[in-house]
């Protein structure tokens, strides 16, 4: 098992990142499983979707597109891992630098550990994101610009939860949490992040409740059947 913790960088120092060209920076992916999933009741990266528990689904799903893959946590989910299980031993663990300050918290990580990467972000509430939706996604990105984010149907803001960060948000991230400004989707919306309509629009469909994960589940189903 690999477990990256580092405490090299003060957060309150900016990293200078030269803006790139057109030249694409190699692609990490990171799964984000730091949340502490109070409205579900239980873990949602340990939900099983699509025949495995949803944690390495995602990192399964990365690797198809992404040089390394971690998987972002809280420290305290550590030692909650099974250290003996075979399954988590083969993936890579990227714990938060950041307390409770909510998804920001692992991007500006995952960022800071390796800030010559560009990262590909995915949150472990999405049931419906699947191959088509990454590669879409990777077709699209735009090294230029500080990030590619699908828009959401509901109301046409990036969703930061699954976007592909360069490093170039690097110094816009530690910026506004340096002034506790602690909204992803704002440093999408400033910094003006190449946004695309999503080809299928209910793979940002995000699961919080038991309710909401019994009508993903249907949805599931009924896709698995139309096929």
């Amino acid at each position: 098992m690999k477990i990256c913790n580092f405490n090299k960088i003060d957060p309150l120092k900016t990293v200078m990142i030269v803006p790139n060209d057109n030249r694409a920076y190699p692609l990490n992916g990171l799964v984000l499983i730091g949340g502490r999933s109070r409205r579900m009741g239980s873990p949602k990266e340990k939900i099983n979707w699509h025949g495995k528990e949803q944690v390495y689904y995602l990192a399964d799903l990365l690797q198809n597109y992404c040089k390394d893959v971690y998987i972002s946590c809280r420290p305290e989910q550590l030692d909650e891992i099974d250290y003996g299980k075979k399954t988590a031993s083969n993936y890579a663990w990227l714990s938060d630098r950041y307390k409770d300050i909510g998804p920001m918290g692992g991007i500006l990580t995952a960022l800071e550990f390796q800030s010559d990467q560009a990262w590909l972000v995915v949150a472990c509430d999405l049931p419906l994101l699947g191959p088509e939706a990454v590669d879409y996604l990777v077709q699209k990105r735009d090294p230029r610009r500080i990030a590619t984010a699908f828009t959401r149907s509901k109301d046409n803001l990036p969703e930061p939860l699954f976007a592909i960060w360069e490093p170039d948000s690097l110094p816009l991230i530690q910026q506004m949490f340096a002034q506790n400004r602690l909204s992803p989707r704002r440093v999408l919306i400033e910094h003006h992040a190449l946004c695309v309509q999503a080809p299928d629009l209910q793979i940002l469909t995000n699961v919080n409740t038991p309710a909401e994960a019994k009508i993903a589940a249907a949805m599931i189903t009924n896709k698995g059947q139309s096929r």
